[in-house]
């Protein structure tokens, strides 16, 4: 008897079967955007805002602008404190120093084509403007010296020379004028109101080497070799600052020694190119320091 083939039987669980895909949902709609809120003036806050809320509201707005106030005022007082003198400032206001006033000093033109004492293409240092011209003005308020006028501005020799105390100062010194050969004295003075005198000689040579050898005649490292009218001491004045020295300027001050004559005298010897500039001051009592060395450095200024 044959036996006939047996067909397995399969045990294991049927398959899952796969799932049906489903049709994809419609795209939504496009909306329309919302529109912004309208901000609402402060006096219409929504009734549910705190009180407290609306206080620091106003009250930070109102700072911001005591602030943004404040700001622009400090800016512009700033800038005009800028602008003023220190002693225009209240609450900064410091003492004068006894500056003297002076009116707005320029130098005089030069002649057309001539260069200045100091240019390298002037071997001679010569001073081309006019030498009256290079003299100092005087302060505001101060009372000329009709004595110092000369001949149309120019001095005799004699009256410079009346600067020196002994007559044989003034005998050697006119010599040295005669022998360097002296062209001309302009002179200028001036009595102020507290009583100090001034007066500025410019004595003009052929050239500045001239005027340099005449120049280390007349001073000394201590003292001035021919002694002012009413110091017959005197002594460096080492007060003088070196910082306020004019370039190409040499220049020696000197102070009377104490105790002081009928007048406390100081005196200055500069020499800018061919010119030699004598500056005397003199008053009762003390000549101050401050408008000296003010008068000396502007017309050492003017002639350098």
């Amino acid at each position: 008897m044959t036996d006939e083939p047996q067909t397995a039987t399969d045990t294991s669980q049927p398959s899952a079967e796969a799932p049906v895909p489903q049709p994809s949902a419609e795209p939504p709609v496009p909306q329309p955007p919302a529109e912004p809120p309208v901000p609402q003036p402060f006096a219409e806050q929504p009734p549910g805002a705190p009180a407290k809320d609306r206080r620091v509201l106003r009250a930070v707005l109102r700072w911001t602008a005591v602030v943004t106030a404040f700001a622009a005022l400090g800016a512009g007082t700033a800038y005009g404190i800028a602008r003023m003198e220190r002693t225009d400032v209240p609450g900064l206001a410091t003492e004068s120093d006894g500056r003297w006033a002076y009116p707005e000093i320029t130098r005089p033109p030069l002649p057309s084509g001539s260069p200045g004492p100091f240019d390298k293409a002037n071997w001679a240092e010569s001073h081309s403007a006019d030498l009256r011209a290079l003299l100092l003005p005087a302060p505001e308020g101060a009372t000329d010296d009709k004595r110092l006028r000369g001949t149309d501005g120019w001095l005799a020799t004699k009256d410079f020379l009346a600067v020196f105390q002994e007559r044989s100062d003034r005998d050697d010194a006119g010599q040295l004028l005669v022998d360097y050969g002296l062209r001309h004295v302009a002179a200028r003075g001036w009595t102020t109101e507290d009583g100090t005198h001034t007066g500025i000689y410019l004595l003009q040579f052929d050239t500045g080497a001239v005027a340099d050898t005449v120049y280390g005649k007349f001073t000394g490292y201590d003292s001035p070799v021919f002694a002012a009218r009413g110091a017959a001491e005197t002594e460096f004045d080492d007060a003088y600052p070196t910082a306020a020295d004019i370039e190409d300027v040499q220049r020696q001050a000197y102070d009377e020694v104490k105790p002081y004559g009928a007048e406390h005298v100081r005196q200055a010897y500069v020499r800018a190119g061919d010119v030699i500039a004598v500056v005397v001051q003199s008053r009762k009592g003390t000549t101050a320091a401050v408008p000296f060395q003010q008068t000396v450095v502007l017309q050492s200024e003017l002639l350098g």
